[in-house]
């Protein structure tokens, strides 16, 4: 049982597990990353529950899969009206604060927290109203435009934001955390780095685009047919279309990959200044994102898919009663930190974390307690005609689609997920023993239908398919004090 202590927990957006220099990318500069795993424990097969933003936030914060909790999509936000490890852990005289991106509803919600420090939330409450349209004509996205265009050198809204909250946070830990004695704190971090706009800071972006750098997974499929479900969401998020020459993909990969030096640069100033204000010794630390990024792999750009690019999240914890330098290769979820932060800081019980809680303490996933362990994730957002889930377990991987054909990986033998071995007859019984896991968790097709109802009703409350068309596309949710932009 861990003594209770301090957490700092860092949450970056869009942070591809693989592109880490302690996950092993052979290129990209992560040091503060890779000095924070190797004093602790790193997790090499961590999973969101869902690849898309608003929804795997809203399940970070009650640590229930998106369809126990209806945050289907960016439009069905966390409201405060679920408990969650930030109101629980407030009501209890724990001090929990949140400083940058929440994608909560709204900052006039009781979102839970002691503090909120310059939240991010969904714009007008409303969100991405145009990924509720999810029928056989889904909108092709306008502002697709901006994943290539916006590429470059230079600072965005989203970088001089994430500047604004790492400065707060060494603030805070410096003139607020000591005066917490009595119970231990949680500080929660949110950067947006490295979500695109794939704008970065001069001195990452040169580092990179200054080298050679392989063109993405696939890149040369980008126009054939690969599967039905992969070929909606390019249909829908058309990026590809406006990388017109290799040297913009390359533009887009440097920026990718400097804002990930950039988000790791971030977080090394939050640790310095942890240690500086001397409670590194009583303070654990856990870095994790919300899922990952396709990074131009298969043509695909963004998020929504089930491929490791955009499913699979770094998950990183050091502190006290941590081992140094362990490695844990059980499959975990995003959802396995909630039960892990109500340990860290002394208040697990039967209220905090609940039966229907679903996740497994990291604690007890570093100590070897559930080898068999499956992790889940599911999507029901914009792009997608159908729901996708995925069910790792072991080394073998399902992504299943109620309306498509399944997919079967072996994640050892093929890390790269090239060969669907869906029809292959010595993999069925794995398959079959992945469906019945994914049996346990959910119905698949009862809730693809579900999250299906909410968004229609949500379509005909918010005037209708042309209306919803007519609000236009929102490229990217903006920080606090920016005017929104639309298309």
């Amino acid at each position: 049982m861990m003594e209770p202590k301090n957490l700092l927990i860092l949450m970056s957006d869009q942070h591809t597990q693989a592109v880490t220099g302690c996950y092993g990318h052979e290129i990209v500069r992560t040091p503060n990353l890779d000095k924070l795993a190797a004093a602790g424990a790193r997790f090499d097969s961590a999973y969101t529950t869902c690849p898309v933003c608003v929804p795997a936030r809203a399940s970070f914060a009650t640590g229930k899969y998106v369809h126990q909790i209806g945050t289907w999509d960016n439009a069905t936000a966390f409201d405060g009206s679920i408990p969650s490890w930030h109101s629980l852990l407030r009501d209890r005289g724990h001090q929990t604060v949140s400083i940058g991106k929440l994608h909560f509803r709204s900052d006039e919600d009781d979102n839970g927290f002691s503090d909120e420090q310059i939240a991010m939330h969904i714009i007008d409450g409303k969100g991405d109203l145009l990924g509720l349209i999810r029928d056989e004509d889904m909108p092709k996205r306008g502002a697709s435009w901006k994943m290539a265009k916006m590429a470059g050198p230079g600072e965005s809204m989203y970088t001089r934001y994430d500047r604004d909250i790492t400065a707060k946070a060494q603030s805070w830990l410096y003139e607020e955390a000591p005066k917490y004695t009595d119970k231990p704190w949680v500080l929660f971090v949110s950067l947006v780095a490295p979500h695109f706009p794939l704008t970065a800071p001069s001195e990452h972006f040169y580092h990179y685009y200054n080298q050679d750098l392989p063109m993405p997974k696939l890149y040369d499929k980008r126009h054939d047919p690969i599967h039905p479900y992969l070929d909606d969401y390019r249909k829908t998020f058309a990026y590809d279309e406006f990388f017109e020459t290799p040297d913009m993909v390359k533009r887009a990969q440097a920026g990718y990959l400097g804002l990930v030096s950039f988000m790791d640069q971030q977080v090394g100033l939050v640790l310095d200044a942890l240690e500086k204000s001397g409670l590194r010794d009583t303070t654990r630390v856990v870095y994790t994102t919300d899922h990952g990024d396709n990074l131009g792999n298969r043509g695909a750009w963004g998020k929504s898919v089930m491929y490791e690019e955009a499913a699979c999240v770094p998950m990183i914890v050091s502190g006290p009663d941590v081992p140094v330098g362990h490695t844990v290769k059980t499959p975990a979820t995003i959802v396995d930190i909630y039960p892990f932060i109500m340990d860290c800081v002394g208040a697990r019980d039967q209220t905090t974390v609940p039966d229907d809680n679903p996740g497994t303490s990291i604690m007890n996933l570093i100590n070897g307690d559930e080898p068999d362990r499956v992790a889940f994730s599911e999507y029901h957002a914009m792009g997608s005609k159908t729901a996708a889930y995925m069910v790792r377990k072991g080394h073998y991987k399902l992504i299943y689609y109620p309306a498509y054909p399944a997919q079967v990986f072996n994640l050892e033998a093929d890390p790269d997920e090239l060969v669907d071995l869906t029809d292959d007859p010595d993999a069925q019984s794995i398959k079959a023993e992945l469906m019945a896991e994914l049996s346990k968790i959910c119905d698949p097709v009862l809730v693809d239908q579900s999250a299906k109802s909410t968004q229609a009703r949500m379509v005909d409350e918010n005037g209708g398919k042309p209306a919803i068309i007519e609000r236009g596309d929102l490229g990217f949710s903006v920080p606090p004090g920016v005017a929104p932009m639309f298309d």
